[in-house]
């Protein structure tokens, strides 16, 4: 089955966030560590920490909850990141990411 992901990178505790949404977390992750997309938002402001996310079983649903959380203020965003993840730890730490191989 596959997953799709509405997630936050920021670039340090209470920096710049970025919301996305993805169908593959690892991929996505890893295209924002290397700074894929040079012109980017995310490398611009060098948004790389995973800081959340959320998994969901059908991608409508998933874009629903980015749109969602884009309309949030700031300080609710925050607030969000914090019940899961109150030290602001990158957890992408955890995803094992393979840095030998990028997707086309």
């Amino acid at each position: 089955m596959k997953f799709w992901y509405v997630y936050i990178v920021t670039n340090k505790p209470h920096g710049v966030l970025y919301i996305g949404v993805t169908d593959n977390i690892k991929e996505r992750v890893k295209e924002h560590k290397l700074k894929v997309y040079t012109k980017s938002f995310t490398a611009k402001y060098n948004c790389d920490k995973l800081v959340y996310f959320e998994e969901f079983k059908c991608g409508s649903e998933a874009k629903k909850r980015e749109r969602q959380f884009k309309k949030w203020k700031r300080d609710w965003k925050i607030e969000l990141i914090e019940e899961m993840n109150p030290s602001w730890s990158d957890l992408s730490v955890n995803l094992n990411l393979n840095y030998n191989k990028i997707r086309n």
